[in-house]
């Protein structure tokens, strides 16, 4: 097959090539240059060019760097500033699977001749009764099914993952044999177009107003404390929010920017026993998933997964067996198969409780 390779400078994409071309596939790799202003972190540095560029010709393979600077800031960045400015917790890195990778790079494939796209995500692509389906990877750390949960069945049946068999420990130990130079880069854990020395404060701040509030105890009533950032805070964060004072910990229930209130409790005031889903945000990996449904439910790339059930036709929501840690507006919310946890079946948003 003649297979487009994304990658990102990384250890993991470059394995996936590598092992592309040892099966014997005409491989052609592809960087994305995605955030146009400083970046020092992240997949988007003009250190991760260079290092897809040189593992490429160490693999002997063509590579091109493909611009999309001006979709990223439209479909990524400018919705990740909207968000906050409306109280939500976004997810870029999903935005940008959803949007350029698994979008605009397919469209680009497709027109260039390409049979499949090939990605180094920690993901399998699984077939069942002729159908194709997003499974977990064989890395617990590592796994990236949740996000991708948006695939749709016609970019699954194009998407190659060579390494969601593999754990990261088998990743490194390929690429050290192959004497590539990414054996032992550090993995990307932040949003590529924030700079890790300024932090998300100082590039929103240069975007947005943020709205001063102040910290409410759900226990007492007492006013706890003051944030000149309410767009910052995040329903379950615990960080930056002093104790009461029964000495226990505090965790963020509520932001409301309009009252100008953060709403903050002990954790069993903050637990839930349902989720709210943004219906418009919602995929399936087949059929729609019928009202009653019990599933496997995931929140955060690292979340534990839960039972619940999914309910109602619109609004929607998952019913949980468990109380457990509350799902800020705008994340992420997968849902897995009952009978096999691994696989998809659901994507959509959390919405306001």
């Amino acid at each position: 097959m003649r297979i487009l390779v994304a990658m990102s400078g990384g250890v993991d994409s470059s394995v996936a090539a590598a092992l592309l071309v040892e099966q014997g596939h005409e491989v052609v790799g592809a960087t994305l240059k995605l955030w146009g202003g400083e970046s020092d972190t992240g997949c988007c540095s003009v250190a991760d060019v260079d290092d897809a560029r040189r593992v490429a010709q160490v693999l002997g393979v063509d590579h091109h760097v493909f611009n999309y600077t001006e979709e990223f800031n439209r479909h990524v960045v400018e919705p990740f500033v909207a968000d906050h400015v409306a109280g939500r917790t976004p997810n870029p890195c999903i935005e940008c699977n959803r949007h350029i990778k698994f979008d605009l790079l397919f469209e680009r494939a497709a027109r260039l001749g390409f049979d499949a796209v090939a990605t180094g995500h920690h993901a399998r692509v699984i077939t069942k009764d002729g159908r194709y389906y997003l499974a977990r990877g064989a890395d617990d750390q590592k796994d990236q099914s949740y996000v991708l949960g948006y695939l749709t069945e016609s970019q699954l049946a194009t998407l190659v993952l060579p390494i969601g068999h593999l754990n990261k420990a088998a990743v490194r130990a390929e690429a050290e044999r192959l004497g590539l130079r990414t054996w032992d880069k550090p993995d990307s854990q932040d949003v590529c177009f924030i700079e890790s020395s300024r932090g998300r404060a100082a590039f929103l701040g240069e975007r947005m107003t943020m709205t001063d509030a102040v910290l409410i105890d759900a226990t007492t009533g007492e006013e706890v404390g003051h944030t000149e950032a309410a767009e910052l805070m995040t329903v379950g964060q615990r960080r930056g929010v002093v104790p009461g004072r029964d000495g226990e910990r505090r965790y963020v229930q509520r932001v409301d920017l309009r009252a100008r209130r953060v709403i903050v409790g002990r954790l069993d005031e903050v637990l839930v026993d349902r989720v709210m889903l943004d219906d418009d945000s919602m995929t399936f990996a087949r059929e729609e998933v019928a009202d009653g449904t019990r599933l496997w439910v995931q929140w955060g790339a690292h979340g534990r997964p839960v039972l619940g059930v999914l309910r109602g036709t619109g609004p929607r929501w998952i019913e949980l067996d468990e109380r457990a840690r509350p799902v800020a507006p705008g994340q992420s919310v997968v849902l897995y198969d009952l009978d096999d946890p691994s696989v998809v079946v659901a994507a959509c948003v959390a919405a306001a409780a």
